[in-house]
């Protein structure tokens, strides 16, 4: 490994694989109906969503961006200290980022017990301590990114102000872990390699 070599990391919690597949053929649906939302003057010839395949799919925690690999060790045994409570999260509505100049159709995940929010906060904080990582100050907001849009987009709405996009699927699930994740990009695509997981309280069999 040359000196100085950086990866690029983030932490997740990954849906289970049906949920993952619904929630890839919801998006496939949203794709495929180009009333749901307009697109801006591109600068190139347009090109099409770029739909995430259902297997990529997870809900960051927290991005750490490009970090030196020197401190991956010291990443991962920080995140094998966090042990809170997981709990169920529910699907909810989509969610245009950013919102006023979209480059990403996501859905929004709801965290009813609070549970989700303080496993964000304890991995911040461990995190943090053992790295020169410097968190985000932007408020944590939980969502799946299922589309990339290539040249831009706004959301489409109705005479009532609603979206157009098709109701996200009813879906419910309850994490297991959470997981620290290399990011390696591919030819056209970006591969997730896995490099420490730690089993969240009360989702063991």
């Amino acid at each position: 490994m040359a000196r100085g070599a950086s990866a690029r990391l983030f932490v997740a919690v990954d849906p289970p694989v049906d949920v993952r597949e619904e929630l890839a053929e919801w998006a496939r649906q949203a794709v495929a109906d180009r009333t749901a939302w307009t697109v801006g003057r591109p600068r190139r010839p347009h090109r099409p969503p770029r739909l995430l395949k259902a297997d990529t799919l997870h809900l960051t925690l927290c991005f750490l961006g490009s970090r030196p690999v020197a401190e991956i060790p010291a990443l991962s045994s920080a995140l094998s200290l966090c042990a809170e409570q997981g709990a169920e999260l529910i699907v909810g509505a989509p969610l245009w980022l950013p919102p006023r100049r979209p480059r990403a159709l996501a859905v929004e995940i709801r965290d009813p017990s609070g549970a989700l929010a303080e496993l964000h906060a304890s991995l911040r904080s461990l995190l943090s301590q053992a790295s020169a990582w410097e968190p985000e100050r932007r408020r944590f907001r939980p969502h799946i990114t299922v589309v990339r849009m290539r040249d831009g987009a706004a959301p489409a709405l109705d005479d009532q102000g609603q979206s157009l996009l098709p109701a996200t699927p009813q879906l419910r699930f309850t994490p297991a872990e959470a997981v620290l994740y290399r990011s390696l990009p591919t030819t056209g695509a970006t591969k997730y390699d896995a490099l420490a997981a730690c089993e969240l309280r009360g989702t063991g069999s």
